[in-house]
């Protein structure tokens, strides 16, 4: 069974029963606080992966916080249950920590940054594109509406004069979870996708694809906010030790996978295993973590971008935008307390 369709299988199971992979205890009597942290299972959320994995943050919270961990495979997924405040602190792409941002009303903010860069455009082995100006009547897929990589893709196809087929244009845009444009891409039935880590290079190193770039490439500075670490504003409000040692925390993680790459794969790919059944290959995991720059910046100046880029797509609403405040401010926070 290839890969793909083992994470595929793995990603049903999560999304149908709804798994919420926690840390339990004998007996939770033992724990005055509780945290409750969303993430993905893919190479892009190596932080919370790796820092869950290794105890760097049960250590660094203390034996008084209970870690309750929560999979998904989307964004909006996400969002959504912050809105039903069933998470309190989430590992997201900019789409949608700023679209939740805006219509909470600033009831969710952006923590820190996790991740810069980590997707690409990739093509089927069997179309003819080899550049943008191939994009003309072809079939492209990306995941949820809304989510960081179908911003990107219909911004890029905006900036070179081109439209998807559902506004008139000629492009043929697929919104599907990464899992089902895998299966698309098997079948042959998509000339590219824009998709991240590791599903990009599952595409290349197993199914054929051509990277025809990498989405940093055509970022100023090549570099953008591709994971942010997000919270609940009320949360963070009520508990203010414990996000500050979650920060810590997290900020070590970093520090501790740019210094531990080959440790910190052999992490990921045991969560992989025992949460989808089977590891990834060790060639897909280790040029997917090096197609990552592991970072807390959550590097302002992209954010700023992909709100034009959403707002230019209608995603934002019909009365404009206002970002202020959306970056966590630990002096402001004490404040109100």
């Amino acid at each position: 069974m290839k890969i793909g369709s083992v994470i595929l299988a793995g990603i049903v199971v999560i999304i149908v029963i709804g798994i919420a992979s926690a840390l339990y205890e004998s007996d939770q009597n033992i724990y005055e606080n509780k945290i409750r942290v969303a993430f993905f299972p893919n190479i892009g959320h190596a932080v919370p992966i790796v820092g869950y994995e290794s105890g760097i943050f049960s250590e660094g919270l203390g034996n008084k916080t209970l870690i309750e961990t929560k999979i998904f495979d989307s964004g909006p997924q996400v969002i959504e249950s912050i809105f039903a405040r069933s998470i309190d602190l989430a590992y997201v792409g900019p789409g949608p920590a700023i679209n939740g941002f805006i219509k909470s009303e600033h009831e969710m903010i952006i923590i820190s940054g996790a991740a810069s860069g980590g997707a690409s455009f990739v093509v089927h082995p069997n179309s003819e594109i080899n550049s943008v100006e191939d994009f003309s009547g072809k079939k492209i897929a990306a995941p949820q509406i809304g989510n960081t990589q179908d911003v990107s893709l219909r911004n890029y196809l905006l900036e070179n004069g081109l439209a998807p087929a559902q506004k008139g244009g000629s492009v043929v845009i697929f919104n599907i979870a990464n899992p089902d444009i895998y299966t698309l891409f098997v079948k042959g039935e998509i000339d590219g996708a824009w998709v991240p880590e590791p599903w990009a290079t599952i595409f290349v190193q197993e199914l054929g694809g051509k990277r025809l770039f990498y989405e940093e490439d055509i970022w100023p500075n090549k570099e953008f906010a591709s994971v942010l670490l997000i919270g609940r504003t009320d949360y963070i409000e009520k508990h203010p030790e414990i996000i500050q040692k979650w920060i810590e925390s997290h900020d070590k993680t970093v520090n501790w996978i740019n210094t531990n790459p080959n440790k910190s794969e052999v992490i990921f790919n045991e969560f992989m295993k025992k949460t989808l059944g089977k590891p990834l290959p060790e060639a897909i995991v280790s040029e997917s973590l090096s197609n990552l720059e592991i970072t807390s910046d959550p590097i302002p100046e992209s954010i700023a971008i992909f709100a034009q880029q959403a707002d230019s797509l209608g995603y934002l609403g019909r009365n404009g935008y206002d970002l202020q405040g959306i970056f966590y401010d630990s002096s402001i926070m004490e404040g109100t307390q």
